[in-house]
């Protein structure tokens, strides 16, 4: 199996501002995907917003299997942790993040008022790694106007001020990797999802490695979308992509059949899936 290696130096620099910015802000609004809650939480991160207040809010909901969801938000709860699930194209999300935020942040603009300073809009800073749909909910939450307070400090190429309402501003910064992963299943997972550039990782290794999944936990999407028998399921997962790939007219073409199959999972043709189970109240979610 192949190693998957990246961390251009644009998220190098992305790092670095994000440190040199985390100061201006109030909270920390960290994107994870809905399918891989776990994998998509970028440890470089946690370590520069130790000190701030968090939310994670977890986005494609609609992609991910909802029992997953539902047990994430279980486990979050139980831990202590502010989080959310949502679909950032829905009228009620950027209510729902301002309110959330607002929950959090009460005591210190209770603080504020106290100290008879100015009632002013709470300063977020949005995180999350590359394709987590910051785009998609960042455009909503402003209303696709985008307007930049541009005599912010800390607007800098890739990161910018936006409006959300006159009780939200928001600190965006460009979707970041981290330079190694404790294991390749991790990279696998964000490969899969869509997290990382096709010629960063070899097709068919993420193919055989969602094959594997799905077969454990989804194994009914499976048959069904490639017409498999139930004897096709006790097949390595090698031999098993050589039968879909057959089965797909593409004869031994296995990394166009690996594509396609990456693609179906992407696109919703397996239903939704969540590929990092939901811990248990007593365990990590690292």
């Amino acid at each position: 199996m192949s190693t998957i290696q990246w961390f251009p130096g644009h998220m190098a620099k992305a790092i670095r501002q994000m440190e040199e910015n985390i100061h201006l802000v109030d909270i920390v609004f960290e994107l994870v995907d809905a399918r891989i809650p776990a994998a998509s939480r970028n440890p470089e991160i946690a370590r520069i917003a130790q000190h701030k207040p968090h939310l994670i809010i977890l986005t494609k909901k609609d992609l991910a299997d909802p029992q997953q969801t539902a047990a994430w938000m279980t486990y979050y709860r139980s831990q202590g942790i502010p989080a959310i699930a949502i679909d950032s194209r829905a009228n009620v999300t950027p209510k729902q993040i301002t309110k959330i935020a607002s929950s959090i942040l009460a005591d210190k603009l209770a603080a504020e008022h106290e100290k008879g300073l100015k009632e002013r809009p709470m300063r977020a800073m949005t995180v999350g790694v590359p394709n987590v749909g910051k785009s998609t909910l960042l455009n909503h939450l402003v209303n696709r106007k985008a307007a930049v307070t541009g005599d912010t400090p800390g607007v800098t190429k890739g990161q910018q001020w936006l409006r959300s309402s006159k009780h939200l501003e928001l600190l965006d910064t460009p979707g970041i990797l981290w330079p190694k992963f404790k294991d390749q299943t991790t990279a696998q997972k964000l490969a899969l999802t869509g997290a990382i550039k096709e010629k960063l990782y070899a097709k068919d290794d993420v193919a055989l490695y969602g094959l594997s999944f799905f077969r454990q936990y989804y194994a009914p999407a499976l048959t069904e979308r490639y017409h498999l028998a139930a004897a096709d399921l006790e097949l390595s997962d090698v031999d098993l992509l050589l039968k879909i790939t057959e089965k797909f007219g593409m004869r031994d073409d296995y990394e166009r059949a690996s594509e396609r199959l990456i693609l179906d999972a992407r696109h919703r043709k397996l239903g939704g899936f969540t590929l990092d189970r939901a811990p248990k109240g007593d365990e990590s979610d690292e």
